[in-house]
């Protein structure tokens, strides 16, 4: 998992939790890096899972909400720092219909070795998008807040429910995005 994640993950904690809350979360995952990230490194997934389950135990925020509101998070330094995949799109569905076919193609040439989650979409109608979701990683709230985001940026307000599909392990799901009037 690119660096970049673990960096601005701990920003965000910075930002809405404090320093102290940072040095607490890195002191219990300290892993082979010993809590030193720099965004151009790669690390491993579970390095990331670690530091997310200890903010939750030290904040009492679930897991699904903190991911969540790492994805919201996010999707404003993306707009900042990659203007490009948003400029000339006229709607929050072309944007996110776009994800697989434009903006990760994009990124793996950034970041040959970047393990990204795979999506369908297809749009019920002009209000209903569906998106399927598959990734080993099991991150889909975090995909969730970046659609949030997505929603605020585009000005669509938006019903958004997750349907667990396949196995039930979080590999496959189901993203239904309704605009709302």
């Amino acid at each position: 998992m690119k660096g970049i994640v673990f960096t601005e993950f701990l920003e965000m904690v910075e930002e809405k939790f404090g320093y102290e809350t940072v040095d607490a979360i890195l002191e219990k995952s300290q892993d082979v890096t010993d809590g030193v990230y720099t965004s151009v490194g790669t690390y491993k997934h579970a390095e990331l899972v670690a530091l997310i389950v200890s903010l939750s135990e030290e904040t009492k925020v679930s897991v699904p909400d903190l991911l969540h509101a790492y994805g919201v998070y996010l999707f404003a330094i993306f707009v900042r720092s990659y203007p490009m995949f948003f400029e000339h799109v006229k709607s929050m569905f072309d944007f996110l219909e776009n994800i697989d076919r434009h903006i990760h193609k994009e990124v793996v040439k950034l970041y040959p070795d970047a393990e990204l989650p795979r999506f369908e979409s297809y749009r019920e109608n002009e209000k209903h998008l569906v998106m399927i979701y598959y990734s080993q990683r099991k991150m889909v709230d975090f995909g969730m807040g970046l659609i949030t985001a997505a929603s605020d940026h585009f000005k669509t307000k938006i019903d958004l429910t997750k349907t667990v599909l396949g196995d039930l392990s979080g590999n496959e799901v189901r993203i239904d995005i309704k605009i709302i009037e």
